[in-house]
């Protein structure tokens, strides 16, 4: 991971596959960073190509150059596409001002020289939750401000779960839950449904059991990560999830969960809207940890972040757009639009205050770990990707548990 460019955009592209907000749509095309001082033009990159200029964030974007004295160029591209386009502009002298990216992206970026750090930039981050400035923290150093951070929980069906005699609180650790699945197989009802596709949904999707049974990312092949993937394999053989989830992107996995035949789904913050509209009534619920307690779940979200330019002149203005865009005052309305929960205590109260539905989603924020975290930084995606592929292997039959993560430690450990 620590030898060439194209390395380095290979490893963008294994960690942008995750839909951090809702799916993003298709990128527009993008443009070089425009010349020109404060009173100039800034160029502002982000993920978020589904929000045009008449949007609230669209808005907000133009507000924060006004308020600095400067127009912004604003072009919005889907993650991957932004990662790529970031090295290649960076590499050439011309990255823009100002750059939303997912957190796992972060590290990337740091480690090809792309990225000023937050305290080199005079950025206050002392508000923001630790665990959540974590995902963009490499060494002891952050390198961007997080605008907020979405994770995972369970939704459940409270008329399934009702019929078959479960009552939510029960589900303390695996063994309730499995036990809980079997009742809701038995009432004729169909029991969990999540992503266990071959991209990062499906290691993102994965990462709460893994954790959740105590599991180590550098020592994937452990008893703890063979007791999460025989979890999954369980419920795949015992119909209480579907053979799908092989396909199931998060946002498909969502759509069987709104038939109203299943118990629970495992997805995220960015489905509290289709919750809402899904015609019956639902709980949510901490994913829960093999012996008890809320299991680690891994942070989604971006960081805004200020590139490395030749005129060094050009960070002051660049400094206030960040400050604005990441401001109290304006994180409200933007965690609001993108269903994000605020990385601050002060707004996040806020939140629930304005939506109690959100209570439990800040609980699984505030256990949540990113996935860079504890010094993995650029290795993780050289970890991530054979874990999906062990995924896929045992669920779909193919290899035990324990011969699959045997084979993906063994690539993961030629990755590093």
């Amino acid at each position: 991971m620590r030898n060439t460019r194209r390395t380095l955009i290979a490893a963008i592209a294994a960690v942008g596959a995750l839909t951090s907000v809702a799916a993003c749509g298709g990128g527009s095309d993008s443009s070089a960073s425009g010349s020109g001082k404060a009173g100039g033009t800034y160029t502002f990159w982000d993920p978020y190509p589904q929000f045009d200029a008449s949007s609230a964030w669209g808005k907000l974007v133009t507000k924060c150059g006004t308020d600095a004295g400067v127009k912004i160029k604003r072009t919005g591209m889907d993650t991957t596409d932004l990662g790529n386009k970031a090295l290649l502009a960076a590499q050439q002298g011309n990255a823009p001002d100002v750059m939303m990216v997912d957190n796992p992206v972060v590290s990337t970026l740091v480690e090809a020289g792309i990225l000023n750090k937050t305290s080199d930039l005079g950025l206050d981050t002392k508000s923001i939750q630790k665990n959540i400035l974590g995902a963009g923290t490499i060494d002891g150093s952050a390198y961007g401000v997080p605008i907020g951070a979405n994770t995972l929980a369970l939704y459940y069906n409270k008329k399934v779960l009702s019929a078959a005699q479960v009552d939510p609180a029960s589900i303390k650790d695996w063994a309730s839950l499995t036990a809980a699945l079997k009742k809701v197989k038995g009432a004729g009802k169909k029991g969990i449904t999540f992503s266990a596709i071959n991209t990062e949904e499906g290691s993102f999707q994965f990462l709460p059991w893994f954790w959740g049974a105590g599991g180590d990312l550098t020592k994937l092949s452990s008893a703890k990560g063979v007791a999460a993937l025989s979890l999954w394999k369980q419920w795949v053989d015992a119909g209480y999830a579907p053979k799908d989830v092989l396909q199931n992107t998060q946002t498909t996995s969502w759509q069987e969960f709104a038939t109203g035949d299943y118990a629970f789904s495992e997805n995220g913050t960015w489905q509290l809207g289709n919750a809402e509209k899904a015609g019956f009534d639902y709980g949510v619920i901490s994913i829960p940890g093999q012996s008890g307690g809320s299991a680690p779940v891994p942070t989604g979200g971006e960081f805004v972040t200020v590139p490395v330019q030749k005129d060094s002149g050009r960070y002051d203005v660049s400094k206030k757009i960040v400050t604005c865009l990441t401001s109290s005052a304006n994180l409200l309305s933007t965690d609001t639009t993108l269903a994000y929960v605020a990385p601050t205590a002060a707004v996040q109260a806020e939140q629930v205050k304005a939506n109690p539905k959100l209570k439990p989603w800040v609980d699984a924020v505030a256990a949540a770990r990113g996935r860079t975290s504890g010094g993995l930084g650029t290795k993780y995606p050289t970890i991530s990707q054979p874990m999906w592929g062990a995924v896929q292997g045992a669920l779909s039959g193919g290899k035990s548990p324990q011969a699959a993560l045997d084979a993906a430690q063994t690539a993961a450990g030629k990755g590093n």
